[in-house]
């Protein structure tokens, strides 16, 4: 019996990864004409990410008087402000703002872009964080994607600094939730993004009532894509394009990595039915995996690989096209990862909800 149901939910498991790769290759018409775009990055305490993160912005290949930079200092008690303000003297199309007004229910990160982007000049906006180093080419690859006036946000894919197999397991986490994030949103299901590295249109921002109409939540990117896509008239697009990466710094710590996925998990508690579903999917397969060996036979064994070939599989394909690199030390390190924080952080937020970011608690 456990073998039938043991590969009747690695063959659904199958399915919905082959499925998620073909929305996540899906093809989008871009154009290379200059736009005029706003880059808003929300900053606190970075005083020691936020120069690699403005050196990379300034360094992007589009014209710098039709390019915005807004950096919002979100009251940073470090060296942070004086960084940024050092950084960008010589740099008219750079400003440093503290988000003044409050403008969501409580402080935190949409507080501080929602200040950001009422003061913005452009109409294509795009939000990375200061702990991030952007491709040269990012911030055009970005923008040539609202060549359709349809098109009212679209995504990016991040990865991170992965020197050690600890760092990959971090990197290839990302990867293997934002192709889940790419494939849903371009088959008009969207359930996830990033805000580190994605971009929509002030007018579409605005008819949300952005993040001031929004009702707080911790993952603000999510709640974001949400309202936008509730609006009906705008397309979301998640493009697999090497150019548009954003490379961010891993969590050196458990616990900091713990906050993070608790944070997540208690933002997806407000994922929609397919988003539910896809969860539950990698749940009921992990828990399967892991309750494997009590019924360990040459079939069950099969089945064991079967699953970790499928995930290996999807993450090549993911990587390969964003000419990115993974070892199988990484890969090994995310599988048990990925197998913990999935059968563990459901019943953690069941119990609490409490979260802990940047020196906040929400």
């Amino acid at each position: 019996m456990f073998e039938i149901v043991f590969l009747f939910i690695t063959v659904i498991y199958f399915m919905v990864g082959v499925l998620l790769l073909i929305f996540s290759g899906k093809k989008f018409k871009s154009t290379n004409e200059s736009q005029k775009i706003s880059i808003i990055i929300a900053a606190r305490n970075e005083e020691d990410n936020i120069i690699n993160c403005l050196e990379s912005i300034n360094a992007q290949n589009f014209p710098s008087e039709n390019m915005e930079v807004i950096i919002v200092d979100d009251f940073s008690t470090d060296k942070t402000n004086k960084l940024i303000s050092d950084f960008i003297a010589d740099k008219p199309n750079f400003k440093v703002i503290n988000p003044s007004k409050k403008m969501t229910e409580k402080p935190g990160k949409a507080n501080a872009l929602a200040n950001g982007i009422e003061i913005c000049s452009n109409e294509i906006v795009l939000t990375t964080d200061a702990d991030c180093v952007a491709n040269p080419n990012w911030a055009k690859s970005m923008a040539s994607y609202f060549t359709n006036e349809k098109v009212g946000f679209v995504g990016g894919y991040t990865n991170q600094n992965s020197e050690t197999p600890f760092f990959e397991m971090q990197s290839i986490d990302f990867m293997f939730l934002l192709t889940i994030a790419s494939g849903t949103m371009n088959a008009k299901l969207p359930v996830s993004c990033i805000g580190n590295n994605m971009a929509f249109r002030k007018k579409v921002y605005d008819e949300t009532g952005g993040f001031a109409k929004i009702p707080f939540s911790v993952t603000e990117d999510f709640a974001l894509i949400t309202n936008i896509d509730n609006l009906k008239k705008y397309d979301l697009i998640y493009p697999l394009d090497s150019k548009n990466i954003v490379t961010s710094k891993p969590l050196l710590k458990l616990k900091e990595i713990f906050w993070q996925k608790k944070r997540w998990s208690v933002g997806g508690m407000k994922m929609d039915f397919i988003g539910l579903t896809i969860t539950g999917i990698a749940f009921l397969t992990n828990t399967l995996l892991i309750l494997s060996p009590i019924f360990i036979n040459s079939n069950v064994i099969s089945l064991i690989f079967f699953k970790i070939l499928t995930d290996y599989l999807f993450l090549y394909s993911t990587h390969k096209q964003l000419k990115l690199k993974i070892t199988w030390k990484g890969f090994l390190a995310f599988e048990l990862y990925f197998m913990l924080y999935i059968l563990t952080m459901p019943f953690i937020i069941t119990f609490s909800q409490k979260v802990k970011w940047k020196g906040r608690e929400f």
